[in-house]
């Protein structure tokens, strides 16, 4: 029987590679170094995190962690949890789906795709979200929609401002119409919040789509992005296959959406706090320019 190495060359010695000297080459662990995906340099780990996860080349944003984006986010040491028992679980027997949540929460050390709690920013008390990327790409389930409502209900008790950050894929089709039904309690917690008159400021990372861009995440008094997000309820790919058009160049980027008057402004993230504080003192009625 023929292997697949039978007809494999074997190496030429005389390129000068060498065995020996290839095993005894160091291993340089990839956590040391980050390859932006956009420009493709590659960043010390070290510094990239200096830089706030953007690419000092390009000024690509790379998706920051929810936890270290409201501890980055808030003044120092003023962060407090909510929620930290309320877990992601299987309604509806979902083959695989254990399994996903049990790799989701290995991967991401959280219990669910968002992060909730209480912080300052410039001295001023507000309650902030923070979706989770890399669990299951920050889709919603019935419990990130139960965390989010819930944020909006303490804020209307506290008659505290909200701040949140998304970044999702959508609803979890996994828990079927449990998920979609996140939409309209998101929706109405949030309405509820507004009717008393309460500041809601949401900030749109890369990406936010489906369920979560046609609900809470498109609902906020003033609407922000980082640069270079994708925003939309389909993605590119699906808008094209369904229309048979080709899309125009950075349709449903942030910058686009800013452009058609969806968005009130496009913030780099080493400006987002600063930006922030400036929104909430103006709700509050003090001097923006005094507390940055």
């Amino acid at each position: 029987m023929l292997k697949k190495t039978s007809f494999k060359k074997n190496r030429n010695q005389l390129e000068g590679y060498s065995q020996t000297l290839a095993e005894n080459s160091p291993s340089v662990p990839d956590a040391l170094f980050t390859k932006c995906p956009e420009c493709g340099r590659v960043t010390p780990s070290a510094e990239l995190t200096e830089n706030l996860l953007v690419c000092p080349k390009c000024g690509y944003h790379l998706r920051m962690p929810a936890r270290k984006r409201l501890l980055q986010i808030c003044d120092e040491g003023s962060f407090q949890e909510w929620d930290t028992g309320v877990y992601s679980k299987d309604p509806l027997s979902f083959p695989g789906y254990a399994v996903k949540l049990k790799s989701s929460r290995l991967k991401s050390r959280e219990n669910s795709a968002v992060v909730t709690g209480l912080g300052q920013l410039g001295g001023m008390n507000c309650a902030l979200f923070a979706m989770e990327g890399q669990f299951m790409m920050g889709s919603m389930g019935s419990v990130v929609g139960e965390k989010i409502t819930r944020v909006f209900e303490r804020a209307l008790e506290q008659k505290l401002p909200v701040i949140g950050f998304t970044v999702s894929g959508g609803a979890r089709m996994q828990e079927g119409i449990l998920s979609l039904m996140q939409m309209a309690k998101t929706s109405g917690a949030v309405k509820r919040h507004s009717d008393k008159g309460l500041l809601y400021t949401a900030v749109l990372t890369h990406p936010t789509t489906g369920g979560v861009t046609a609900s809470f995440a498109m609902e906020a008094d003033i609407t922000l992005a980082e640069p270079g997000a994708l925003i939309g309820f389909a993605g590119p790919r699906v808008i094209e296959q369904t229309m048979r058009q080709k899309l125009p160049k950075g349709f449903q980027s942030a910058e686009f959406l800013m452009e058609k008057g969806f968005l009130d402004g496009v913030v780099p993230r080493v400006e987002l706090k600063d930006q922030l504080i400036r929104i909430l003192c103006l709700h509050k009625g003090g001097n923006p320019h005094g507390s940055v």
